[in-house]
C-alpha cells in the first residue's frame, strides 16, 4: 500500500515537471518573440536651430493715461440753464459747456457798474477840487477808496458770472453727460469728464536692476488688443527719481501718437522697451521644449548607423538645455545645442529617448516672430 501511494507521488511530480518545462518554453519563446519585435517609428516635425540676431529688450505690462485728463465739476452751486455740449464730442479750450442761471448776477453786475459810474465822477471831482485846494486830502482818499471799492465789486460778481459760466478748461475729447437741463447742481457736482487723447501716456514698471540700461528717448513699443496685433511706437519721456520701496521698481513713463484715438486711458496694454545694439542667439520654436520643474529638454533627431541589411534610421536623443528670452514663437538657447541641428517642433510630451521616427514637414506650423493670430 506504501508503495502504490509512492509511486502515485512521484508520477504526479514527474507530470507537473514535465508540464512546467513546457510552459517555460513557452513563456521564453514568447518573450524572445516580444523583443524581436520593434514597435513603428513615430512621425513628427521638425525645426533647425537658426541663428539670429535678436533686439534686446525689457518687457512689462502698463497703462494708458491721458496727458490731460480731469472730471469737469460745478464751482458753485446754481440752476443748469444751458448745455452747450454733446457727450463725445471733440472741444477747444475755452469752448462753453455748461451755463447755470446768472440773472441774479447779471442783476447785480448793473447795479455795481451803476456804482462804478457814480463813485468814478466824485473822485474825479474830487481830484480836480484837491488841485484847487477846496476839498482836504482825507475827502479826496474816500473818493478814491470808493472807486476801487467800486471797481472790486464789480471784479467779484464777474469772477461768479465765470464760475457759472463753465468752460473747457483745454482741448479734449467729453465723455458721457451727468447733469440735465433744469437740474440744480452743487459745488463738487460732476458734469462730464474731458480727456486729450492724442498725445498719451503709458505708464509702466521696471526692475531697479534696469535702472542703469534706461534712459529717456529710448523707443518703445505697445501692443493691446484693441489694435489687433499692430504695434505703436513711441519714447520714453520722463522716469521717475525715486525706486518704490516697497516693490523695488521704479516707475517709467512713455508717450505715445495717437492720432485715431483707439487707445483710452485706463487700458492695459503690453510694453516693450527696445535697448540699443541686438545680441547673437540660438532659436527654436517654443513648442520644441518639453518644460519640467527639474530642468527644460528638446529632442534632437539623429541619425543611426546602417545594421545589417537594414538602412539607416533616425532617433531621438533627449538633451536638457538652458533657455533664455522669448520672442514671438521662438526662444533662445542658451547651452545644449548647437547651429544647424534638427529638434522635434511639435509634440514633445508624447516622445521618449531613443525612439525612432520618420519625419514629415507637411503640417509644420508657421512659426513667426510677431505672429498674429486670427482671433485676437
Amino acid at each position: 500500500m506504501k508503495k502504490r501511494i509512492a509511486l502515485s507521488i512521484l508520477l504526479l511530480a514527474a507530470i507537473a515537471g514535465i508540464l512546467g518545462g513546457i510552459k517555460y518554453l513557452q513563456i521564453e519563446r514568447m518573450v524572445a518573440q516580444g523583443n524581436a519585435l520593434s514597435p513603428p517609428p513615430t512621425t513628427v516635425t521638425v525645426a533647425v536651430v537658426e541663428e539670429m540676431n535678436w533686439e534686446t529688450r525689457l518687457t512689462a505690462v502698463g497703462s494708458l493715461k491721458a496727458v490731460q485728463g480731469v472730471i469737469v465739476t460745478a464751482e458753485l452751486t446754481g440752476k443748469v440753464e444751458r448745455i452747450a455740449f454733446e457727450p463725445g464730442a471733440l472741444v477747444n479750450a475755452g469752448d462753453l459747456l455748461v451755463q447755470q442761471d446768472i440773472s441774479s448776477e447779471t442783476a447785480q453786475l448793473r447795479a455795481a457798474e451803476a456804482t462804478l459810474a457814480l463813485n468814478r465822477a466824485n473822485h474825479n471831482r474830487a481830484k480836480e477840487l484837491r488841485s484847487e485846494q477846496v476839498v482836504t486830502q482825507a475827502a479826496y482818499d474816500q473818493a478814491l477808496a470808493n472807486l476801487k471799492q467800486a471797481r472790486a465789486e464789480i471784479d467779484r460778481i464777474q469772477a461768479i458770472i465765470n464760475k457759472k459760466t463753465i468752460q473747457a478748461p483745454f482741448t479734449g475729447r467729453l465723455g458721457i453727460r451727468r447733469i440735465d437741463l433744469g437740474q440744480i447742481i452743487k459745488e463738487g457736482d460732476p458734469i462730464v469728464s474731458l480727456q486729450s487723447l492724442n498725445p498719451i501716456f503709458v505708464n509702466f514698471l521696471l526692475p531697479q536692476q534696469q535702472l542703469a540700461r534706461l534712459e529717456t528717448g529710448l523707443a518703445v513699443r505697445v501692443r493691446t488688443d484693441v489694435l489687433a496685433g499692430e504695434a505703436l511706437k513711441g519714447r520714453i519721456t520722463a522716469i521717475n527719481p525715486q525706486v518704490e520701496a516697497d516693490t523695488r521698481n521704479i516707475r517709467i513713463q512713455a508717450t505715445l501718437q495717437n492720432e485715431d484715438e483707439k487707445l483710452r486711458p485706463g487700458m492695459f496694454v503690453n510694453v516693450e522697451v527696445l535697448l540699443p545694439g541686438k545680441v547673437h542667439v540660438l532659436t527654436i520654436p517654443s513648442t520644441a521644449v518639453l518644460y519640467a520643474p527639474y530642468s527644460d529638454s528638446v529632442f534632437i533627431v539623429e541619425e543611426t548607423d546602417a545594421q545589417g541589411d537594414a538602412p539607416p534610421a533616425k532617433q531621438l536623443r533627449q538633451q536638457f538645455v538652458r533657455l533664455g528670452a522669448t520672442q514671438g514663437d521662438f526662444v533662445a538657447v542658451l547651452e545644449g545645442l548647437q547651429a544647424h541641428q534638427q529638434v522635434v517642433s511639435t509634440g514633445v510630451f508624447k516622445l521618449r529617448n531613443g525612439q525612432k521616427v520618420v519625419v514629415n514637414n507637411e503640417l509644420t506650423p508657421n512659426f513667426q516672430m510677431a505672429p498674429s493670430p486670427d482671433d485676437s
